[in-house]
């Protein structure tokens, strides 16, 4: 499997804890002690509010910095500091060399700050999250003697028969055996429009009953609705981070222990090099440990990341985390599966021709033939025809020879040319022209004379064409894999405008042709929604299924178009590209503003307040910008 699984990893993220009421109510103190100090005469107790305020406002911080660099390095045995160890140390500098106001003002700030970007950062886990809370709890079960009992989801078993009502919250997946209603399913697909739902129709957990009420049997254990798999994929979400994403964690207590290194010698060689007095090179060392501090940089990615994941999950477009998002945006070359995917999945009648002047009698005749069988060509037929005069005929499905019948007198079939001869030159090239076209050909004769021909095909969606082309515009390569014959695929893959059409293609080598295209593209997506599907769903870079597809096709995938609609991975790719875009602003910001504000420290421009709030702006503004992500992008 070709995915980069070094990116999947959970990662404690930055700013990652559960603080709780008790740190705010802290905070409040501490700002309040802060406040008091200021309008204070100079004196002990001046000094002990500003330790006050500093131990009070920042006690979550100094917790963080000193409690979790002891639990990650004995965790990973090795010094691993964190950003808050930076903070605590400046503060506890400014103490010493009798700067209270100061280090009190740096942890005030420092904490308010981060108050902030807790938030932020939580607001777009909390768009994500807000779906589990959609997930049913009860259900209406219908008894063996008739009778309605309010029950457990959980409890629920397959067969089982429940009652909807208006208003009701669908409470797992099932299919209808009485009654009918309109269904928000925008909790699944993303689709505003309701659903219209009667007997026979699937139904699925979580999605709001209209006005109407129905009976429904339970078709899945409660384990498995579709979902079910849509909380166990943004579960996975929120640990699965980019690859920026997971070298920034990386990289951070790198960073960190590098600037620890840098302010003592920084402090030491500053009265030689500068010929500054001990107290303005220590002082200087505060405001360089603290501008130095990679906050910003640290949440460069996540909260971006998590604002993308989050704004297609509310569009029908689940990833099961930031790291497939973020492959989508280099995704150089993408194949597709043709039926169920590119195609309807069910053929349509798109040609026919009858000779003389009596289709509206052969029409009627053709529909009461295939009235009576029960294969796609005869629903395609059917969806196309609608007879004058309902007849009732008594057909008979020879092997080799098709449908025949028998209706005034003359005889009737239908059936493959081959099993026809035919005077018709008319007839003749029309099959030729229409079966190099890769459509399906069915003759209808009466009294062994051909008489018409109707051609079908599985036609495009009306989606394809549209994706592809808006792929080959960001100059994606497209593929199109089928098992169909060479001459069906050539002619679907040419009214999209594929790149590339691979026919008569066993299951088992999609994989391989998924394959061939990462070692001469890069990297690969690919769609498919069958069985026949998932090999080469985990073979690509970044597997794809369609939400109506298999439940295998959604579990080896890494993202879910949740309705069948092609146009969400276009939406998909324009989301990735600009996570990436917004990634590397931040993280070149955050560098600039770094290097910007130690400047200005070496040339005495900068002193400890200014500098903690410029440096906590630049990452309030960083996440702030990712937070963009959870606005719709437009298509």
């Amino acid at each position: 499997m070709s995915h980069d699984h070094g990116a999947t990893e959970t990662q404690e993220q930055h700013h990652e804890h559960n603080h709780g009421k008790m740190p705010l109510i802290l905070f409040f103190v501490g700002l309040i002690a802060f406040i008091i100090a200021l309008f204070m005469s100079a004196g002990v107790l001046k000094n002990v509010l500003y330790v006050v305020a500093m131990l009070a406002a920042g006690s979550h911080i100094i917790e963080e910095g000193i409690l979790d660099t002891i639990s990650s390095t004995k965790e990973k045995g090795k010094f691993t500091p964190n950003v808050h160890i930076l903070m605590t140390l400046a503060a506890i500098g400014a103490m010493i060399i009798g700067d209270f106001q100061e280090g009190a003002l740096l942890i005030v700030i420092f904490a308010a700050a981060h108050f902030l970007e807790d938030y932020a950062e939580g607001k777009s886990k909390r768009e994500i999250t807000n779906l589990m809370q959609m997930n049913p709890t009860e259900a209406r079960l219908i008894k063996a003697d008739g009778t309605v009992e309010v029950v457990e989801v959980a409890s629920l078993k397959i067969g089982d028969q429940l009652k909807v009502l208006n208003g009701d919250q669908v409470p797992t997946d099932g299919k209808i055996i009485s009654g009918y209603s309109s269904i928000d399913e925008s909790s699944i697909n993303g689709e505003s429009v309701p659903a219209e739902k009667t007997v026979g129709d699937e139904v699925f957990g979580s999605t709001i009953n209209g006005n109407g009420s129905f009976t429904m049997e339970v078709t899945k254990d409660s384990s498995d609705t579709l979902f079910a798999k849509i909380i166990e994929l943004v579960d996975q979400s929120q640990s699965n981070m980019t690859k920026t994403a997971t070298k920034i964690q990386k990289l951070e207590p790198v960073y960190v222990k590098t600037v620890l290194v840098v302010v003592p010698i920084f402090i030491l060689l500053a009265p030689t090099i500068f010929g500054w007095s001990w107290y303005e090179s220590f002082y200087r060392g505060m405001v360089l440990l603290t501008v130095a501090s990679p906050c910003a940089l640290a949440a460069s990615a996540v909260p971006a990341t998590l604002s993308a994941v989050s704004n297609l999950a509310k569009r029908g477009v689940l990833f099961k985390g930031g790291a497939y998002l973020s492959n989508l945006a280099d995704v150089k070359a993408v194949a597709f599966d043709k039926t169920g995917t590119l195609t309807e999945g069910k053929p349509k009648v798109t040609d026919y021709f009858f000779e003389g002047s009596t289709d509206e009698a052969y029409i009627d005749i053709i529909v009461g033939m295939e009235k009576t069988a029960n294969h796609p060509l005869a629903n395609a037929i059917l969806e196309k025809f609608t007879a004058k005069n309902d007849l009732t005929l008594d057909v008979d499905n020879q092997i080799g020879k098709g449908l025949v019948t028998t209706y005034q007198g003359k005889a009737y079939r239908i059936g493959k040319p081959d099993s026809f001869t035919t005077d018709s030159n008319e007839i003749a090239k029309l099959n030729h022209d229409y079966a190099s076209e890769g459509k399906t050909v069915v003759y209808f004769s009466e009294d062994e004379k051909v008489v018409g021909l109707i051609a079908m095909m599985d036609v495009p969606n009306e989606d394809a064409k549209k994706v592809i082309s808006y792929m080959k515009s960001q100059g994606v390569h497209t593929t199109m894999i089928t098992g169909d014959a060479e001459k069906t695929g050539q002619a679907v893959g040419n009214m999209l405008g594929m790149d590339e059409i691979i026919g008569n293609v066993l299951p088992e080598n999609k994989a391989a042709i998924v394959t061939e295209q990462q070692e001469k593209y890069g990297v690969v997506a690919m769609l498919g929604d069958g069985v026949n599907d998932a090999p080469a769903l985990v073979q690509a870079d970044i597997g794809v299924a369609m939400g109506e597809g298999t439940d295998i096709a959604i579990d080896v995938a890494d993202a879910v178009l949740m309705q069948n609609d092609l146009t969400k991975l276009s939406y998909a790719h324009k989301v990735a590209k600009r996570l990436d875009k917004i990634v590397w602003q931040n993280i070149y910001f955050s560098l600039a503003v770094i290097a910007l504000l130690i400047v200005l420290n070496i040339f005495g421009k900068m002193d400890l307040p200014l500098g903690v709030i410029a440096h906590e702006g630049s990452t309030i503004l960083v996440i702030l910008n990712g937070l963009r992500l959870l606005l719709p992008i437009k298509e």
